[in-house]
């Protein structure tokens, strides 16, 4: 499987290139600037390239750029990504005296970012942290990912499932990602209030 990381030379975008790359995961840095996306690759061992070379025959790319540019790099993507599967990891936060708080707009950013694209789009991976992902160790918690194509949905889990100690788990369809999305602010909270890295376990399952 080959995976593209738009926005890999970023800190969550390394974070994942560094991890996958660790699992064996054939992965190719992408960034604005090919130059940067090459000494990235050299870091960690993988190709690199602009971000529309990145994107073209991946079986999965994997949006990591800032939430702020995440529908204009969609856009601008369109055709290099073509109907390949787009995991969308950002979330689009609002920040105030009284906390981060969650975006207002109705639908979420994966759900805009995949009226943007041809191709099925995943949300996931939003109660993962940088840090934690760059760590010596995979961090110990679940990493979740929603989506409407259960054949992207499952190459999407794929991947998921080597970034962590703990599961991949499917948390339905697209339509769930405001909820993802919305997390990344209580997680945010969290880390604040206690001077902490939060991650999240699911209890119960099978």
């Amino acid at each position: 499987m080959r995976v593209a990381i738009i926005g890999g030379t970023g800190p969550f975008g390394r974070a994942l290139a560094g991890r996958l790359v660790g699992a064996g995961v054939d992965v190719v840095v992408g960034s604005r600037d090919e130059a940067r996306a090459q000494e990235a690759a050299r870091e960690f061992g993988c190709g690199g390239a602009t971000n529309a070379r990145a994107s073209a025959g991946a079986d999965l790319v994997i949006l990591a750029v800032n939430a702020e540019a995440v529908l204009d790099t969609a856009r601008d993507l369109r055709e290099a990504i073509g109907t390949a599967p787009v995991l969308s990891v950002a979330s689009e936060l609002r920040f105030t005296k009284g906390g981060v708080l969650p975006s207002t707009d109705a639908a979420s950013l994966a759900e805009r970012v995949q009226a943007e694209l041809a191709g099925p789009v995943l949300a996931g991976l939003h109660s993962l942290a940088a840090s934690s992902l760059g760590g010596d160790e995979p961090p110990d918690e679940d990493a979740f990912v929603c989506g409407d194509d259960a054949e992207a949905k499952a190459t999407a889990l794929e991947v998921a499932e080597h970034l962590t100690s703990g599961r991949a788990l499917d948390a339905g369809p697209l339509a769930s990602a405001r909820a993802l999305e919305g997390l990344t602010a209580v997680i945010v909270n969290l880390n604040k209030r206690y001077e902490g890295h939060a991650g999240i376990r699911v209890t119960g399952l099978g």
